[in-house]
């Protein structure tokens, strides 16, 4: 599983021009699933990144968790994280989870993610969506399941 995690201020999601998900201050998550993940695997990525500790504190250390700070989360399926790029200029995605399993995960990971935080809003799986956000910081990190050792 990888994840793009992005603090922002504010983030949205639309699908044919309506807003289907929106958020102020917290994380915006781009999450991948590939068909070697499972539902331990996404619960312990959410574990990691609901108590990831990279908001300000008083003293202007990274210090806080997303809950520390009433943050809120924008979970996005995102399959083209796991493009591969090194043949050609074609990108393939054969790794990337087959539909339906990524998309039971990406439920999954939404639910979970409620575990800590009260808004959790999403985007539709497999839908063109339009994502808009302000980065904080800018403060960006990408998470792989697999370099985290979560396999």
């Amino acid at each position: 599983m990888k994840v793009v995690l992005q603090v922002v201020s504010r983030a949205s999601v639309s699908v044919d021009g309506e807003v289907v998900g929106a958020i102020g201050k917290g994380f915006l998550l781009l999450l991948g699933v590939a068909d070697s993940d499972t539902i331990q695997i996404a619960d312990k990525m959410v574990d990691k990144i609901c108590k990831l500790r990279i908001f300000h504190d008083e003293n202007g250390k990274t210090n806080l968790s997303l809950a520390d700070v009433g943050g809120e989360l924008l979970v996005i399926s995102q399959f083209t994280l796991y493009a591969d790029c090194k043949k050609g200029n074609r990108p393939s995605f054969i790794r990337a989870g087959k539909p339906d399993k990524a998309e039971q995960l990406y439920e999954h990971v939404t639910e979970r993610c409620r575990m800590y935080v009260p808004k959790v809003e999403h985007g539709i799986f497999g839908a063109d969506m339009k994502v808009e956000l302000v980065n904080d910081g800018p403060f960006t990190l990408a998470l792989d399941s697999e370099e985290l050792g979560f396999q």
